[in-house]
């Protein structure tokens, strides 16, 4: 608008016509503008449509370590990778919303994975090493800290073990039906790890765990990802919230 008075200051009649093609150029943007949401407008579950595989390739390339982030539902859900396996995590949950973050490795499997940093919850979730793998389609978690568990779906206790220098763990199995996977919709088996004594910060030996799991009956399939996360998730009246920092090496 203060290009179109200026020509017209200017140039007086000469530039009319350029004038009006100019103007109509402003309107066809401001229309175009107009019909594109802002941030303030965009629709709240738009994280939920967000593919967290590609988010998780665009920042590995970037900053050098596979990182993941998906959401659903509603609440507030922050979290950012800092770079250098560092990612940082807000919380506050509504019925029917959660959450999973971290930064880890693509793909997962044998490793020694180390961990550090604060993890500070209230209500569902976990600080966990997560992950996926295919044929079979298996999500699985080594749960390091906790408020509240609150499964979704009820768990088969399979038996416990200990890693030396590392802890106890109980081994749970579960099943989901219907429900988003890294191949989308599927009916799938959740393995579990749960450490009887909750820790933020140490070393977490994946074979140890695998190994166990194979001895209980509980079959891997090949790697996917597998990040260590923070995880926040309402269960019925049970609403997460809370922050984590954690660094992965």
């Amino acid at each position: 608008m203060a290009v179109a008075r200026i020509l017209l200051t200017s140039a007086g009649g000469k530039c009319l016509h350029h004038l009006s093609r100019m103007w109509s150029l402003a309107q066809l943007v401001a229309t175009v503008l107009a019909l594109v949401p802002t941030a303030a407008s965009a629709p709240r579950d738009l994280a939920t449509r967000i593919n967290h595989e590609t988010v998780g390739k665009q920042l590995q390339a970037r900053q050098g370590g596979y990182y993941s982030f998906w959401s659903e539902g509603g609440g507030s859900f922050q979290c950012n990778q800092q770079g250098g396996g560092k990612y940082t995590c807000k919380w506050s949950g509504q019925p029917g919303g959660g959450f999973v973050a971290g930064t880890g490795f693509k793909p997962g499997g044998s490793r020694t994975v180390k961990y550090s940093g604060s993890y500070d919850a209230k209500g569902p979730g976990y600080l966990a090493l997560y992950g996926w793998t295919q044929n079979p389609l298996i999500e699985y978690y080594i749960i390091e800290s906790y408020d509240i568990l609150a499964p979704g779906e009820p768990w088969t206790k399979k038996g416990n073990f200990t890693v030396e220098g590392e802890g106890t763990y109980e081994l749970f199995t579960s099943q989901r039906v219907n429900k988003p996977s890294i191949e989308g919709t599927r009916t799938f088996t959740q393995f579990w790890s749960v450490r009887t004594e909750k820790r933020v910060g140490g070393t977490i030996t994946t074979s140890k765990h695998f190994d166990a799991w194979s001895k209980a009956g509980m079959r891997l399939g090949n790697h996917n990802y597998m990040i260590m996360c923070t995880e926040g998730f309402a269960n019925g009246t049970l609403l997460p919230s809370g922050s984590s920092t954690i660094t992965v090496s």
